[in-house]
């Protein structure tokens, strides 16, 4: 695919503002949507609680990539705090395929934000993108959010459903958190470490939804390397590659007093694999845990 015009959505996040920078040196035109009124020519306001888009900055769209969303760990999960982690997803969700449906000529293809959360917690079970959904409140979220691109499929958009597993990089999500733990040696197995974690480094990540933008891939894909790790190893591992111990645990029963109901999905075990992706033809710069804890150390 040339340069073409793409919309992002979340464009500020961890992963928009690396998937953005990668678009521009990939010739592509970027058009960031914001809440505020637009500081910068590429900046078009959307307001997802009212449902509306500032139609006329789309126009020429070829396709768009969906990360809005509020951060499932930024808060304690207050009754009014899952209310708005729902609400960003599915009202964002309906107000840009609205907006894309009206467009014409239609865009091409909507790469439209997901998460691992939709299988729930699977213990050692292999999850595919055929896998069924799980069970909690983050499983219950992803699936309402998907709901809401289904439109942008009946209306001719070729849709992806972008699982995003556990982003590995040097600030932000939860390995920004668990980072600053790491270097001052105090970062260890959370609960028994026994989970598996479904991780990507941000540069597999950015580099997945371009692919994903250009080839001629629909449906569910899970965002996550070829190799998951149980949690208490990709510690050790990151542990080595910064050269500090990661042995003191974080019991569950310590998680759960200071992450609150959160913490159920902080002990979730997932043991996803991205199959269509590597259908597809993706090639991952980092397929096995000690070169992306080595890519993660070079970044930090």
């Amino acid at each position: 695919m040339g340069g073409v015009k793409i919309v992002v959505t979340g464009a500020s996040g961890l992963i928009g503002t690396a998937l953005v920078t990668r678009l521009h040196a990939s010739g592509h035109e970027v058009v960031r949507l914001v809440r505020r009124p637009p500081r910068a020519g590429d900046e078009v306001r959307w307001d997802p609680e009212r449902g509306t888009v500032d139609l006329d900055g789309l126009a020429g769209v070829d396709g768009a990539v969906h990360l809005a969303g509020a951060g499932v760990g930024d808060h304690r999960w207050t009754d009014d705090y899952k209310r708005q982690i729902r609400d960003s997803r599915v009202l964002g969700t309906r107000t840009l395929v609205e907006a894309l449906t009206k467009l014409d000529p239609l865009p091409r293809v909507l790469v439209s934000g997901s998460a691992v959360g939709y299988y729930g917690s699977r213990g050692d079970e292999v999850l595919t993108e055929t896998s069924g959904a799980g069970e909690g409140f983050l499983a219950e979220v992803v699936h309402a959010w998907e709901a809401e691109a289904v439109p942008a499929a009946q209306a001719g958009i070729r849709v992806t459903y972008a699982r995003t597993g556990l982003v590995m990089a040097p600030t932000g999500g939860a390995f920004g958190r668990l980072l600053p733990l790491l270097k001052l040696g105090v970062a260890g197995p959370l609960g028994n470490g026994r989970q598996w974690w479904p991780w990507i480094t941000l540069e597999d990540e950015t580099a997945a939804l371009e692919f994903l933008l250009e080839k001629d891939v629909e449906g569910p894909v899970n965002l996550s390397a070829p190799n998951p790790q149980r949690q208490g190893e990709l510690t050790k591992a990151l542990g080595r590659a910064f050269r500090r111990p990661a042995l003191l645990p974080a019991p569950a029963i310590a998680l759960r007093a200071v992450l609150g109901e959160f913490a159920a999905d902080v002990l979730a075990s997932q043991r996803m694999l991205p199959k269509a992706l590597l259908d597809a033809g993706f090639s991952f710069r980092h397929p096995d845990l000690d070169s992306a804890a080595e890519w993660l150390r070079a970044q930090s």
